[in-house]
């Protein structure tokens, strides 16, 4: 281990480490999902969602979550975080908004036709995303459980919940770190 010299003074050249990317967070869940020993050590439950926190790349907020049978999040967005995530075992589909939406001020939107998209991500599959991705993940399985690994940069400050009927859009719910820590 090497110690830095007491008579060096910090300088701007010794920044800190940039902030990870959608690309290094998208690195990170492949990486961590191809861990099968840490996604085989999980604990699964028949009834709803389980998570442990991972250690993510540059500060980030990580983790490896399992979907039971028919499970999913709801309509949501993760605020100022960019984010990736990547299917470990089993399929997950994500609904999202090709659109960006209005960051605050609003409790209603109507959407237009055709911002709706549909991903099917078998196990290897995941995306990254940016600030303000409207979407939700679902677990459509019958049968089968499924498990994912989740990064966010800078940790999540806030996520907003939403409701949806039709084209409606409407803000239910902001909850903050300790709503889910």
């Amino acid at each position: 281990m090497s110690v830095p010299s007491p008579s060096l003074p910090s300088s701007p050249s010794r920044a800190a480490a940039p902030a990870p990317t959608q690309a290094d967070l998208l690195d990170f869940v492949r990486r961590t999902a191809a861990d099968a020993e840490l996604v085989a050590s999980l604990p699964l439950d028949p009834e709803g969602r389980t998570w442990v926190r991972l250690q993510g790349p540059g500060g980030s907020e990580a983790w490896l979550i399992g979907w039971p049978p028919g499970t999913g999040t709801g309509w949501h967005d993760h605020a100022d975080s960019v984010g990736a995530f990547l299917t470990a075992s089993g399929e997950l589909t994500e609904n999202s908004l090709a659109t960006r939406l209005p960051t605050d001020g609003w409790k209603t939107l109507e959407l237009t036709e055709g911002v709706d998209r549909v991903r099917r991500l078998p196990a290897g599959r995941g995306r990254g995303f940016g600030r303000h991705h409207v979407h939700e993940v679902l677990n459509e399985s019958r049968d089968r459980h499924a498990i994912s690994v989740h990064a966010y940069y800078p940790p999540l400050p806030r996520i907003r919940r939403y409701s949806r009927t039709g084209q409606v859009l409407r803000l239910e719910q902001v909850e903050r770190p300790k709503d889910w820590q």
